[in-house]
């Protein structure tokens, strides 16, 4: 079963729910975070990324800078810019960009529950980033940003969605690349019973985005209940704030690559070696060809765009790791000729995610002192869940997610 739990949101007035809204902590970096708030001081980054308000030369794991993010979500409180609902609520988040849409039951989900694996991961974390978040959760004894997760979609779900969505919403607005959130706050008994029913028969859910958070969540539940002699399990720390829509609704765009230099190698070496595994042909704009079949790759070197075709007996896998987009191009490419051996902790490499488009591969090749970038197709949702069942995890970066959720819609406490 999937548990969904109201909780008590810490929410925007709805005058400032724009111009609260932030987008996630870890998508973008402190520098452009401080670019972002300037002008804007109600935005949820003085709470998510509060070093935005402290020297740069501070590290952003300081102390100091949890402790500006307490002080700063004590001053939206004091200032009437956030506020509590005064009862348990559920609440629906739709996203809009261009043609496609998604609707999530924003609820608390269980500690218990991603530890049993009923919240299924697809990615490993690393130990930093959930020390940094468990840091941020227990010097603000809040939860400040949900976890993106997914569920198999149903007739009930979709049902009870509409329902609640013929209502007036809380909020509307639109934020950058034109995407429009609107956000509902479900108060009625019944239907929120009827919707902890339907999630309940729905099963498993399964972490979209935002591991780095759950992991987070997990250990800050785990020692609050050892430090509690009167622990039942039904504590606010045993809960954490996320966003769950049906799969059938989600969108994942694809996560590219590019890497800083050569291994040692010139331009006319490094082809000379790719023809060992792939096809290489020029291209006139880099777009993989053939959606849906394994081993293509667009890259941009020296300026000029490639396509790679992957040869049969490296695309022709059935583990369902190895025969990720993502797999292939590290372990045929990235690892044996650039000498990318841990593309999580190696820092020649980095990740752009798919909504920049093709043209930051090239602004990083041409502009930035980037050797060479790649295109991929993006991973499938399929793909995601048949990994996340097995028990297995997929490589790092292997999915981007679109629309983003905002932060700041509903905090939640953790008592």
């Amino acid at each position: 079963m999937a548990v969904v739990r109201p909780f008590k949101g810490l929410r925007p007035v709805a005058k400032l729910a724009a111009e609260v809204a932030a987008p996630p902590y870890d998508v973008i970096e402190s520098d452009e975070a401080r670019e972002r708030v300037k002008g804007h001081p109600c935005s949820f980054l003085h709470v998510s990324k509060a070093e935005v308000d402290l020297d740069p030369s501070i590290d952003s794991h300081d102390p100091a800078v949890y402790a500006k993010g307490l002080e700063n979500l004590n001053r939206f409180i004091r200032d009437g810019i956030l506020v509590q609902d005064a009862e348990p609520r559920l609440y629906l988040y739709k996203l809009r960009m261009g043609e496609h849409e998604q609707t999530g039951l924003y609820a608390c989900v269980s500690v218990a529950e991603y530890e049993k694996g009923i919240i299924k991961k697809h990615e490993h974390t690393r130990i930093d980033k959930e020390m940094d978040r468990v840091r941020h959760i227990d010097t603000l004894n809040a939860h400040t940003g949900p976890v993106f997760l997914m569920v198999h979609h149903s007739d009930d779900i979709r049902r009870l969605f509409r329902k609640v969505m013929e209502k007036l919403s809380a909020y509307q607005f639109v934020h950058e690349y034109e995407v429009e959130h609107t956000f509902w706050v479900v108060e009625d008994g019944a239907t929120i019973r009827a919707m902890q029913a339907a999630f309940s028969a729905a099963g498993c859910l399964y972490i979209a985005d935002g591991h780095h958070r759950a992991a987070a969540a997990a250990r800050v539940g785990q020692a609050r209940r050892e430090k509690n002699p009167r622990h039942t399990g039904n504590e606010e720390y045993n809960f954490f704030p996320a966003v769950i829509f049906p799969d059938s609704e989600m969108q994942i765009l694809n996560y590219n690559r590019a890497v800083a230099d050569l291994n040692g190698l010139s331009a006319g070496e490094f082809l000379k070696k790719l023809q060992a595994g792939f096809e290489v042909t020029p291209s006139p704009d880099g777009k993989p060809v053939q959606p849906g079949t394994r081993g293509w790759f667009g890259m941009v070197l020296e300026g000029r765009w490639y396509i790679l075709n992957a040869r049969p007996d490296i695309r022709h896998r059935e583990d369902p790791i190895a025969s990720l987009d993502v797999s292939i191009l590290q372990d045929s490419l990235l690892a044996p000729i650039l000498g990318i051996q841990d593309p999580r902790t190696d820092k020649r490499i980095q990740f752009i995610g798919g909504i920049r488009g093709l043209g930051e591969l090239e602004r990083l090749v041409n502009e930035k002192g980037f050797a060479v970038a790649f295109s991929l197709y993006a991973t499938g949702i399929d793909q995601l869940m048949k990994v996340a069942d097995t028990g297995k995890v997929m490589p790092p970066k292997s999915t981007w997610f679109e629309p983003k959720l905002r932060s700041g819609l509903a905090t939640h406490f953790l008592e």
